[in-house]
Parts: C-alpha cells; sequence; structure tokens
C-alpha cells in the first residue's frame, strides 16, 4: 500500500529549517517571539512524523523512497539525493522531534534571561534540521553532509557560552574529536564507493548488495570498521569519548538534546542503518561489541567518583551507548531491536535526568553534588521526576529501562556470550549506585548551599516538559517486552518469539537494588562510610576521579607533539618563508632607493655614472681579452 504520510516526510526537517531562517534574519526584532516560532515549528515537525509512524505501524505500507533530485554527475555515476522512510526511522523522527519539542518548551523558562535568546533558539532548530535531515536520507552521502552540520551545531551550542573560556575550549575538543571519528567514516565512504555496483551508496543498494553476498567479506570488513569509527567519535565510545563530558559547559537544554536525540544518537542509527553490511563482517561485529562493552564498564565506573551532576550524567550517557554497540555487535536481529530499543528508552529518561539537572542547578546556580543538599523540600515536581528518570536508568522494573536493559543482557546470554553478560551486569550496578549517589545528595539531606536553602521550584515551562518525559520514561518500555514483542518484527520484518528469561531479570534487578542499596546506606543513612574506597585507596579513587587520566595521556602523547611540530613549523615559516620573502623585499627596495638617488636630475651625477659606466666595459673587455690570449 503507497503511504499517504510518507511522502510528505520531507516537511519534518523543513520546518525547523525554516525557524532557523526566520529567526537568523529576523535577529533581535524577534527575541521575544522567536522561542514560540520555533516551538511552533518543533511541534509542526512532531505532528507529521507521529501521523507517519502510527500509519507505518498499522501494518501495509512500504518503504518510501524519494530520489529523484540529480546532484552531481561523474561520468556514468550520478549522485542523487532525496528521502526515505522506513520502520527504523520512523521511529526516530518521533524521538528526535518530540524530544526538541520539548526542549524548546523548557527551554523558555531556562534561557528568559538570556540576552542571545534568539540566537539559542535559532541553533536549536539547525540543530534539529541537521538530525533529522539524517535520519530521512536516501543515501550515504547525503547522510555524510547532515552528519558534519550535526557536528557544526554541537560547536556552536555547546560553545554558545563563548566569552567563557572553557565553553571555547569544549566546543573546539567536541569539534576536532568528532572530526577524528568522521575521518574513518569517509575512508569507508570511499572504499563502499569503490566496491559498490555501479558505484551506488543509497542505502537500498548497500541492502541488496551485502544481503547477495556481492562484496568480499575481508573488504566488508574494512568497510564497516570505518563506519564504525565514525560511529565511535559522535556516540563517545571509547577512546573517541573524550569530548562528550566536557560538552556540558554548554546550557543544560542543548545537554538534554545532544544526549537524547541528536548527536549522540547519530553513531548508533548510523551501524543499525548499515547494519547489512556488519553482518557480512563478523569481524566487525566482535570489535563493535568488545568496544561498547568497554565503554559501558569503563564510564560506568569514572562516574562513581564524579562531582559535576552534569558531568555523573554525561558519562552515564557514555555508558548507556556502550550498551547499545554492545547488542548491536552481537549481531543478530534481536540484539538489532535490543539496541534501538534501548536507544528509544533511553532518549526519554537521559532528556528526564538532563533536564531535571537543569532546573536544579537554575535553582541553586552550583553544578556541584555537594554544594546541594535538601533540594527535594522545595523542588517536589522535579524531584520526583528526576527520581523516576534515576529508577529507569538503573533498570529497576517496571520502568523503561528495565526492559531495554534486559533486552540487551538476554541476546547476550542466549547468544552465547557470557563475558558481554557479565559486563553488562556490573556496569548496571554501577549505574545504579552512582545515580542513587547524586540522588540521595542532592534532594535529601540538609542544604549545603546558601542558594540551595532558598530554591524553589522552576516555571510551568520548565517542570512541564518533566512530567512529560517522566510518563515517557515509565511507559515506553512496555512497547517491547517479553510478553510483547512485536516492536523487534516491525523493525526488521522478522518474526521474534520472545520468552521471559526470569534469570537474567533477576539478576539485573539485584544488580540495581544492590547499588540503590549502597548508595541509600552512605549517602542516606549515612550508616556506611563514604570513603569506603577512597579511605583504603586513594589511588584508586583518585584514578577515578581523573577519569583514569586519558585525558593527561592525550595531552602528553598527541596534543604536545603537535604543539611541537606546530612550533617547529612556525619557526620555520617566520624566519625561513618569511625570511626569503623579506630579502626580497629589501633588496628590491634598496635597489630602488639607489636608482632615485643616482637619477636625481644632476648633470655632473650622470656624467659620473657614464664614465663609471664606461670604464667597468673597459674592464670587462680587457679581461676578456686576457683570458682568450691566456
Amino acid at each position: 500500500m503507497v503511504s499517504a504520510y510518507s511522502q510528505y516526510a520531507w516537511l519534518i526537517p523543513l520546518f525547523p529549517l525554516l525557524s532557523f531562517l526566520i529567526l537568523t534574519a529576523a535577529g533581535r526584532t524577534l527575541r521575544g517571539a522567536g522561542p514560540y516560532i520555533s516551538i511552533v515549528a518543533a511541534f509542526a515537525s512532531f505532528v507529521l512524523a507521529v501521523l507517519i509512524f502510527w500509519e507505518r505501524v498499522s501494518g501495509g505500507v512500504e518503504d518510501f523512497t524519494w530520489n529523484k533530485l540529480q546532484w552531481l554527475r561523474l561520468g556514468d555515476t550520478s549522485l542523487t539525493m532525496g528521502f526515505e522512510v522506513t520502520n527504523l526511522n520512523a521511529l526516530m523522527l518521533v524521538v528526535v522531534t518530540l524530544v526538541s519539542l520539548l526542549v524548546n518548551i523548557y527551554s523558555t523558562g531556562y534561557m528568559h534571561d538570556d540576552e542571545r535568546i534568539h540566537v539559542f533558539f535559532a541553533y536549536i532548530a539547525l540543530f534539529t534540521f541537521s538530525m533529522l535531515g539524517l535520519v530521512i536520507s536516501e543515501n550515504l552521502v547525503q547522510l555524510f553532509i547532515f552528519w558534519e552540520l550535526v557536528g557544526v551545531c554541537s560547536f556552536l551550542l555547546v560553545g554558545f557560552w563563548y566569552f567563557k573560556p572553557e565553553a571555547r575550549a569544549a566546543a573546539k575538543k567536541a569539534f576536532i574529536v568528532t572530526r577524528v571519528g568522521d575521518v574513518g567514516l569517509f575512508l569507508g565512504m570511499l572504499l563502499l564507493f569503490w566496491v559498490m555496483p555501479e558505484h551506488s551508496l543509497s542505502f537500498s543498494a548497500i541492502t541488496n548488495a551485502f544481503n547477495q553476498g556481492q562484496i568480499p567479506e575481508a573488504t566488508a570488513t574494512w568497510i564497516a570498521i570505518l563506519i564504525f569509527i565514525g560511529a565511535m567519535g559522535k556516540s563517545g565510545q571509547f577512546p573517541l569519548h573524550t569530548w562528550l563530558p566536557d560538552a556540558m559547559e554548554g546550557p543544560t537544554p542543548i545537554s538534554a538534546l545532544i544526549h537524547a536525540a541528536t548527536m549522540v544518537a547519530a553513531g548508533v542509527y548510523l551501524v543499525a542503518r548499515t547494519y547489512p553490511i556488519f553482518m557480512e563482517a563478523p569481524t566487525a561485529l566482535t570489535v563493535v561489541a568488545a568496544v561498547g562493552a568497554f565503554t559501558a564498564i569503563f564510564a560506568a565506573t569514572i562516574g562513581t567518583a564524579q562531582n559535576d551532576i552534569k558531568r555523573i550524567l554525561a558519562y552515564s550517557t557514555v555508558s548507556q551507548l556502550g550498551y547499545m554497540m554492545m547488542a548491536l555487535g552481537i549481531g543478530t536481529s534481536v540484539a538489532l531491536t535490543a539496541g534501538i530499543f534501548h536507544l528509544f528508552t533511553h532518549a526519554f529518561f537521559k532528556a528526564l535526568l538532563f533536564l531535571g539537572a537543569g532546573s536544579v542547578i537554575h535553582a541553586v546556580h552550583t553544578q556541584d553534588i555537594h554544594e546541594m543538599g535538601g533540594v527535594g523540600r522545595h523542588m517536589k515536581v522535579t524531584a520526583w521526576t528526576f527520581a523516576i528518570g534515576a529508577l529507569a536508568l538503573s533498570g529497576i522494573f517496571p520502568l523503561s529501562g528495565f526492559w531495554s536493559k534486559d533486552a540487551i543482557l538476554t541476546e547476550a546470554l542466549v547468544q552465547g556470550h557470557p563475558v558481554l553478560f557479565a559486563v553488562g551486569l556490573i556496569a548496571a550496578f554501577f549505574t545504579a549506585f552512582y545515580m542513587s549517589r547524586l540522588f540521595f545528595l542532592v534532594f535529601t539531606g540538609t542544604s549545603r548551599s546558601p542558594q540551595g536553602g532558598h530554591a524553589h521550584e522552576s516555571p510551568v515551562s520548565m517542570t512541564f516538559p518533566l512530567m512529560v518525559l517522566a510518563v515517557l520514561a515509565v511507559a515506553a518500555g512496555f512497547v517491547f517486552t517479553p510478553f510483547n514483542p512485536w516492536l523487534g518484527g516491525w523493525l526488521t520484518g522478522e518474526a521474534h518469539e520472545e520468552h521471559a528469561n526470569y534469570l537474567v531479570m533477576v539478576l539485573s534487578t539485584l544488580a540495581g537494588l544492590l547499588g540503590i542499596g549502597l548508595g541509600y546506606l552512605m549517602y542516606y543513612k549515612q550508616s556506611v562510610r563514604s570513603d569506603l574506597v577512597s579511605g583504603p585507596a586513594p589511588g584508586l579513587y583518585t584514578l577515578l576521579s581523573r577519569k583514569y587520566y586519558i585525558d593527561e595521556l592525550y595531552q602528553l602523547v598527541i596534543v604536545r607533539p603537535l604543539q611541537g611540530i606546530g612550533s617547529l613549523l612556525h619557526l620555520f615559516d617566520v624566519y625561513v618563508v618569511d625570511g626569503v620573502v623579506r630579502l626580497c623585499s629589501y633588496a628590491v627596495t634598496g635597489a630602488g632607493r639607489l636608482g632615485s638617488r643616482m637619477q636625481n636630475g644632476q648633470v655632473q651625477t650622470y656624467g659620473l655614472a657614464t664614465l663609471l659606466g664606461l670604464l667597468i666595459l673597459m674592464l670587462a673587455l680587457a679581461g676578456r681579452r686576457f683570458i682568450d690570449a691566456g
């Protein structure tokens, strides 16, 4: 059946693009109305995305592709642009537009007093347009264009408060580190272009070529690994994760947008979108699973020793993205569904947590959790909604995080990957521990700052998105459970017969409860010393608080050598290249000055010059004859 709404999917990114153009053209004249223009555009995109999603969920609708716009022709090869709607990107369209809409509404309160609020909303609109364009791209070249535009928007928004040196540094770091990954993606695209039949980079052609085994496994492995390097940069996988925690220097609504629905989701979506390539490359799948598992536990341990509320949530995002990559690396259609399902649920509870953190920061004017305390008594809506998000992230039954995390752990166990399963359980324990630590230090106890004692609940524009996201954090998990497996068949087109694995449910719940219980005893009841680790093993605590010294290692191994090479090149440029240029300049200037002195209009000077010239000529002729005679 032909879709009634999918043919209009190109309008979904167009609405925020129009908002960006209007806000940019109008400037300060729309400072008051600008936020509402952005909200209306986001709402229009969300409504159309929901209509497309509902139509596809209802069944009987084929994938829709339009690629009639010829963009570039190279000999017999033509590069086109267009859009494509599948079940996977229909789901992503709903996630991106909904979170973007809620972030827009929230930002009207959070950024109300900012002088550049119109610029902020223009950037959000451009960011949303870029991500939506990436999602509906019909081919890999078009996706790469929007992929880079997403990176530009992250640079603009992370460095929005450019007057802060930390924000400028974080923006540059985010841009440069993700560009490293993008080089891998670009090389993968070039290799794919070279080996594909007719050099087509459309996703439908890629799927057909790899499903039919037209590409050798060795070549598929290199292509998949290069594509994954690009995904590692965007989705903050080790070792390209360092930009993500520093990106917290941007406004908190942007942190929510980056971590929940746009930039970091792009990497996971890219791997899922090109999954036929990975399915033909078992070695690449192993790399994806290993990197994802290591990142999940690596970031989870770091999160236990951080004190900045947003930085804790940032490392949580890195860890959860590791879960998603680990699932994709298992290499089955069920694992693919589990990874995308976790991306779906994570978008809601992570957006909730970041916006809740922003609500607290807005009230107490600090991001250090040790300078908070007792906030829950004054901010009940924020406290309760944040608690729901924290429990969902910790994988507590029956919230959404429980179902999506268990889907990943179950598939790891069923497919015979006990190491991945164990890593997932340990990471779940650490996740529950650092989230309970954060919650009890921030929302319970007594205030530890002057502002905290006078904290008050945020305005409705900020609490309304929190309540919506809290409902979704509870309910979103029920779209795919062992008792309701329709999502897997809908996403992949393969029938899924899921069975409840009660062992996994019990073990994952115990891991979460143990983490929460330890945090409760340490930071609420205080019956267990909070320096349980830092006391007997201060070196270990320092290692975690300094993030395993990865930034320092990069500074030593990469940054300083490059700075040294740059200094040498600068000296060469100044003293050699510029030196030769200056020498030529001085020579020409000197010759000009000598000529101007000789051409002074005095006859005796001209006569002397003539006589000297004649003398030089005579000496030259005499010398020539002497040489010939000899």
